[in-house]
């Protein structure tokens, strides 16, 4: 029964992943971007020229800026989805794919911030807000620059163990990603509900991250039963840590959270480094029994 519940989440998972990574999905996923945006800017003016009802207006911004930082929060929403599909990979593309979000929230703060001055933009409004714009973006362009060689000194590892066990194992991994994704749409779901009932700001993300660092840990420690060596832990648990560093540079203040997700990246390239430098060292027969094995 067990294995049949892990056939059917692998068959629904796989269905999902086809039909979002296809490029009939990127085109939809494209159009429904462009739509959003002008239907944001469209929805704004119509809510400056008073179009709107009052509850709705209540609501909506009267700053074009706000649809700026709509566009990328749906952008980053989409990416979350990309996110939760790549945990049945690896766990060196499911990191990267967190740096890759960290770094386009970080983007999303900087028109976060110029979306809260008033039309038209005056200096002495914009001042203040200078340092955490520039900061966030610069936060951005580091880790975008640390992902290039993440990306470019990262290797595929294979699992080890009978080909019935790394199939069982992937399978496992399909039906958390799919976990994951329910909990995501939950968790978009209610903050919706929230700011339509109450106006209170979303946390979708933080609270994303927040669900992913458990996760992380779920499959660090079933991983063992897979790869039971040290250098594997290590190397899994050191990305857990990456998960909890970028929750917290995400309710960190920009200056602090920029930095902290600069170091982030550069911690993750670090792990994968050492880890490809050291792993004969680590996992060479006189260690295969050695200090370096999980017992």
């Amino acid at each position: 029964m067990k294995q049949g519940l892990l056939n059917r989440g692998g068959h629904w998972f796989d269905l999902l992943e086809k039909g979002w990574e296809s490029p009939t999905g990127h085109r939809r996923a494209s159009l429904f971007l462009v739509t959003f945006f002008l239907g944001a800017i469209l929805l704004i003016e119509g809510n400056r020229q008073g179009w709107l009802p009052l509850p709705l207006a209540a609501l909506i911004p009267r700053n074009h800026l706000v649809a700026i930082e709509w566009a990328f929060t749906m952008v980053l929403v989409l990416e979350v989805v990309g996110l939760t599909l790549a945990l049945s990979k690896s766990v060196t593309i499911s990191v990267g794919k967190q740096l890759e979000i960290l770094s386009l929230i970080l983007l999303r703060n900087t028109f976060k911030e110029i979306s809260h001055l008033d039309e038209p933009l005056l200096w002495s409004q914009v001042e203040p807000a200078l340092l955490p714009m520039v900061s966030s973006a610069a936060g951005a362009l580091v880790i975008f620059v640390v992902l290039g060689f993440y990306y470019r000194v990262r290797r595929p590892y294979p699992l080890g163990g009978e080909s019935e066990e790394r199939v069982r194992f992937i399978l496992t991994k399909k039906g958390i990603a799919l976990l994951l994704l329910a909990g995501f749409v939950l968790i978009v779901t209610y903050d919706l509900w929230h700011y339509l009932s109450q106006g209170k700001p979303e946390s979708v993300f933080e609270k994303f991250y927040t669900l992913l660092i458990f996760t992380d840990v779920l499959l660090v420690l079933i991983s063992l039963r897979y790869s039971g060596g040290y250098l594997g832990a290590f190397r899994n648990s050191g990305f857990a840590v990456v998960t909890v560093l970028i929750r917290l540079a995400l309710i960190a203040p920009p200056l602090l959270g920029a930095l902290l997700g600069g170091g982030t990246a550069l911690f993750a390239l670090g792990i994968i480094y050492a880890y490809n430098f050291f792993k004969s060292e680590l996992s060479g027969p006189d260690n295969e029994q050695g200090a370096f094995k999980l017992r």
